[in-house]
């Protein structure tokens, strides 16, 4: 009997670590696949009792499979912001340069300093990544299909710089102090460091996934505007008529409705601008992934939201976008759309004299 007891109790003992363990087991990948996510953040701690458990370092490291770890993110900003600085010197000693050639028509301009900069920055990230892919603006063929052509070719690298190394070329080419160097960097197709130089001022904007926005390593938040009639919304110039008529016809239905509309010439200075809360808004009909892989992840990180103009979340190939505050998203992009304005007017032409 004293033994058919002591198996008994055995037995229920097996049975009650199993049932442990397995709860343990479950907790654990359930935390790892997100269910601690508010809590559970790389480099981070998850408070048990009154241990505390570091996710860093040793046999208790954990490391999220789907993306770069936080020490790779900072080692590919900080190359990102050094070469954005010095190309952006060559940019400034360089204010006003000839046109070398033009592209699609006559207002898309090239000068022999574009190139340069690009140079510049491809060189400075190769010497550090040289398995790294990169995607700039001076290799690719003029027009939307071919811009979009490009990124697809190159979108599902593990590491994707893409640079636009004068955005702004028509502002510099007049000597006008309104151009940036724009370097984002995408992680497996979805964009996560950015910084966007502009030289002129002396500002660099920065962001990495998850680590905020900053200019000049301080950080920086979107303005808090809430109504639309407080706004101050920023609208590209483009340079084909498939882009112009919509842009017109956007500007002409928020202008009355907003404080004021600005036009600056630089799409990255536009967002960064947004991010840093001189502006509240900006759209365009059709921009390519240079000119907005920086800026989209200093928006987000500055609190603000970018979207494309029918409203789907953005995407490194997201042509058509409205970035903002993100207090005033939803009557921004009803007001664009009550306007007809959701991407290039089909029916005309891509390029125009």
């Amino acid at each position: 009997r004293a033994m058919g007891i002591t198996s008994g109790r055995f037995l229920q003992q097996a049975l009650l670590s199993a049932i442990i363990l397995g709860i343990v087991s479950s907790a654990q990948a359930w935390a790892v696949a997100g269910g601690l996510q508010p809590h559970l953040r790389q480099g981070g701690a998850v408070r048990t009792g009154s241990s505390l458990r570091r996710l860093r370092g040793g046999a208790d490291q954990v490391k999220c499979s789907a993306g770069p770890s936080e020490d790779e993110l900072k080692a590919v900003l900080q190359v990102a912001k050094e070469a954005a600085a010095k190309a952006g010197q060559l940019m400034k000693d360089s204010i006003g340069a000839s046109v070398q050639k033009t592209k699609m028509s006559s207002k898309d301009l090239l000068t022999e300093i574009d190139p340069l900069c690009q140079k510049i920055v491809e060189e400075h990230v190769r010497a550090t990544f040289p398995d790294h892919k990169f995607l700039g603006e001076e290799s690719v063929a003029a027009g939307s299909e071919e811009s979009a052509k490009a990124l697809q070719d190159l979108i599902k690298a593990e590491w994707l710089w893409v640079v636009d190394p004068i955005d702004g070329t028509t502002n510099f080419v007049q000597g006008l102090p309104l151009s940036v160097v724009s370097v984002g960097v995408a992680y497996k197709g979805q964009p996560v460091v950015g910084a966007i130089m502009d030289p002129y001022r002396d500002e660099l904007f920065a962001a990495r996934g998850g680590g905020g926005a900053t200019l000049n390593d301080t950080p920086i938040h979107c303005a808090t505007e809430e109504k639309l009639g407080d706004a101050v919304i920023a609208a590209g110039s483009p340079t084909i008529m498939a882009s112009i008529n919509p842009s017109l016809r956007g500007i002409a239905a928020l202008m009355p409705q907003c404080r004021s509309v600005r036009m600056f010439g630089s799409a990255a200075l536009h967002l960064a601008w947004i991010a840093c809360g001189r502006l509240t808004g900006y759209f365009e009909p059709d921009l390519n992934s240079w000119d907005t892989a920086a800026g989209a992840v200093i928006l987000k990180e500055a609190g603000g939201k970018l979207t494309g103009l029918d409203g789907s979340a953005f995407e490194l190939g997201t042509r058509a976008v409205l970035a903002t505050n993100g207090n005033t998203h939803s009557a921004t992009l009803q007001v664009l759309q009550d306007a007809g304005v959701l991407g290039l007017d089909a029916d005309t032409p891509e390029s125009n004299a």
